[in-house]
């Protein structure tokens, strides 16, 4: 049985829902995710930093109007594998969204946007917990 990998909490920070917040992480192979609420939502983005700042995948990972406790200050994480090729998006210790730099590949909990960069080549986007835990162990 294969051992969950160590993540490296690369950022972390307290914020509110629904108010503009922007926190990304590179990490030292140049691969790069972006946490983003711009007030209606959040996004988490996979980015290539070699090209402009191209956004190669987005996950949908809240509606601001659909969170009960936005009042409340919230912990934000971003993870990585120590290979760096997995990045995890963890709020209030709950992993909502994953990218797979090396398998090309976003899953967050809801499966949403359906992948339109080119970038992604899975189909099936529903961050699961069984799912999270093998992603975890690979």
């Amino acid at each position: 049985m294969k051992e969950k990998r160590t993540l490296l909490i690369y950022e972390e920070q307290t914020f509110l829902v629904g108010q503009n917040t922007f926190i990304d992480s590179v990490a030292e192979n140049n691969n790069t995710v972006v946490f983003e609420d711009d007030g209606t939502t959040g996004y988490f983005y996979a980015v290539n930093r070699n090209k402009d700042l191209t956004i190669l995948d987005s996950l949908h990972i809240y509606n601001v109007a659909d969170i009960i406790d936005k009042n409340k200050p919230s912990i934000i994480k971003i993870l990585w594998t120590e290979d760096l090729l997995k990045a995890f998006l963890s709020i209030n210790n709950y992993y909502h969204a994953v990218f797979d730099f090396e398998a090309r590949a976003g899953y967050c909990r809801n499966g949403v946007p359906n992948s339109k960069s080119g970038w992604t080549i899975v189909k099936e986007r529903v961050l699961t917990d069984e799912l999270l835990d093998k992603l975890a162990k690979d």
